[in-house]
């Protein structure tokens, strides 16, 4: 039977839970256990699929196509194994599969209510992901912050399902603030010692404390905080700000919370933890060699979290190149044929990111223009290559006025049109091209040679497409469709082979980068913009196969 761990959260929100539950899986993953994260958010929404990007940051996709928490990304970052529509649940999915069952008769006449209902629909999924065999050790994310009104079913579930197993199957790492007080020159225990009281009031108490802190705990502050908190003096773990996401595995390893943790869930600890490769990445992290500065032109860049995903296969990809990557956000409402020099002039290469409707649009397109006419490297996703379909509609194929019928449904040229399979649906939840796809790609082309392999899978989540209508005369331009979805037809990837780099793809790259496996675009925009910062081939940077 798998072990549980549950990982909740006090004092105030965005403390890094997903970073946390990330390391310590990593960690216990490092010591030859088989590991998987669940992420449960109290938000009523079904899924993030229609939330706007302000509001919740990214929209993650996983393989089978399910519309996830941004932090389900950092879980497949750090572990390199994919996860799933079982591996994010909201209060939203919760209430309807409820709902529908008491539609279908399936409680038999009773009064649907909270507790037991509620809480038994949450606890099956709970401890699904343990009963399928293929985990030794199951972390559960809680999302929000302990004595919220939306969390109080989940920490209530938390309770049963403890009472329920055996005392060495579950354990409670509770992440909590101690904030330093510059005016007493001080930390304060006292936010975290209210936050244990209130999660003990429903009948939890914490195995672990992980204590967010700008500076050192000392010895006797941990002390008390195990006394007044009610848990062990060795599991008062302190989690300091750190100068990377990437360094929080190894700084959890320095306060022996693996350790802790097995031996609290009656585990072994005999196999000696191996993050050699881990190190190795964060040693190349920290010291690159030399540095590219690149623009991500889009229209949430007020957001980091909105492109986090895009971020992250930055850092993977520096590190591959043995250089610092600078991310520049540019605001692509902005941009216009008078400035776009003076804010796109400085850059090694340009990112043109993905997004919806028509906001920020002409922008992309005039940035795009810019590095195809003067050889800059540019990478664009989903709507970003679609921009570049249609800039290089209007400006190299004279088709004036060419757009997505996304944004110009009466366009004389639609170069990018709606897909077949989309047109009859009204529902906006859950209802795009979704989750991994095929992709064929083509001998000779930029993208083959980065994969070594002609055959691949990557994921998606879009509803238009290129008009195939037009590929003739795109490809007898000079754009070129090297990689097709083999059952549809559709165009994954488009480049012009005369330019340095220009490639522009249908689906999500940033999605399956990983530490252990860098996307292989990425890691070309990034040696393109290298050798377009120096006017030198680098040769040193090996392909990167993604598996199909």
């Amino acid at each position: 039977m798998a072990k549980y761990i549950f990982v909740t959260g006090g004092v105030t929100s965005s403390l890094g839970k997903g970073i946390f539950a990330a390391s310590l899986a990593k960690l216990l993953q490092a010591r030859g256990y088989r590991v998987t994260i669940q992420k449960f958010d109290p938000y009523i929404n079904v899924d993030p699929g229609t939330l706007n990007p302000y509001e919740h940051g990214e929209c993650y996709v996983t393989e089978d196509g399910a519309e996830t928490d941004l932090d389900l990304g950092h879980y497949e970052r750090f572990l390199n194994i994919p996860t799933s529509q079982a591996n994010n649940v909201t209060t939203g999915r919760v209430y309807q599969t409820v709902i529908t069952k008491e539609r279908d008769g399936a409680y038999l006449g009773k009064t649907v209510q909270v507790i037991p209902h509620i809480t038994d629909e949450i606890k099956a999924r709970m401890l699904l992901l343990g009963k399928t065999g293929d985990y030794d050790i199951v972390i559960t994310e809680i999302g929000g912050t302990v004595g919220d009104i939306e969390a109080l079913p989940y920490i209530e579930t938390l309770r049963q399902i403890r009472w329920e197993l055996e005392e060495h199957d579950t354990l409670v790492c509770h992440l909590t603030l101690i904030p330093y007080l510059k005016s007493a020159k001080e930390l304060k225990t006292k936010p975290t010692q209210h936050s244990v009281k209130e999660l003990q009031t429903i009948g939890v108490r914490p195995d672990i404390l992980v204590c967010r802190s700008e500076m050192e705990l000392t010895d006797d502050m941990r002390r008390k905080l195990a006394l007044f908190c009610n848990v062990d003096r060795d599991s008062v773990i302190q989690c300091l700000d750190a100068d990377t996401i990437y360094a929080v595995p190894l700084d959890m390893e320095k306060e022996h919370l693996d350790t802790t943790v097995l031996r609290k869930l009656r585990l072994s600890a005999d196999k000696q933890s191996d993050l050699s490769k881990w190190k190795h990445f964060l040693e190349n992290l920290r010291n690159p060699k030399t540095d590219v500065h690149i623009g991500l032109v889009g229209k949430y860049i007020e957001l980091q979290d909105a492109y986090k995903s895009i971020h992250e296969a930055f850092i993977h990809a520096g590190v591959t190149n043995t250089c610092k990557v600078h991310v520049e956000p540019i605001h692509s409402e902005y941009i216009d044929e008078h400035n776009v020099e003076a804010k796109l002039g400085h850059l090694h290469g340009i990112l043109v990111a993905p997004g919806f409707g028509n906001r920020g649009i002409e922008g992309k397109i005039e940035a795009i223009k810019y590095v195809r006419e003067n050889n800059i490297p540019f990478f664009g996703i989903c709507l970003g290559m679609q921009c570049a379909v249609i800039e290089f509609g209007r400006n190299v194929l004279g088709m004036k006025g060419a757009h997505s019928t996304e944004m110009d449904p009466k366009t004389e040229f639609p170069v990018i049109d709606m897909m077949e399979s989309q047109r009859k649906i009204k529902k906006k939840g859950g209802t795009m091209r979704l989750g991994a796809y095929r992709c064929d790609l083509q001998p000779n082309s930029i993208s083959i040679g980065l994969y070594g392999s002609e055959h691949i899978s990557e994921r998606h989540r879009h509803r238009f497409e290129f008009n195939n209508t037009y590929l003739a005369e795109f490809e007898k331009a000079g754009m070129k469709a090297v990689g097709k979805n083999p059952d549809n037809n559709l165009v994954e990837i488009m480049e012009i082979p005369s330019h340095p780099y220009f490639v522009g793809v249908q689906f999500h790259p940033e999605l399956k980068s990983t530490v252990d496996t860098p996307h292989p675009l990425f890691v070309g925009l990034v040696k393109a913009a290298l050798e377009y910062k120096t006017g030198v081939k680098k040769t040193d940077v090996v392909n990167v196969a993604v598996e199909a």
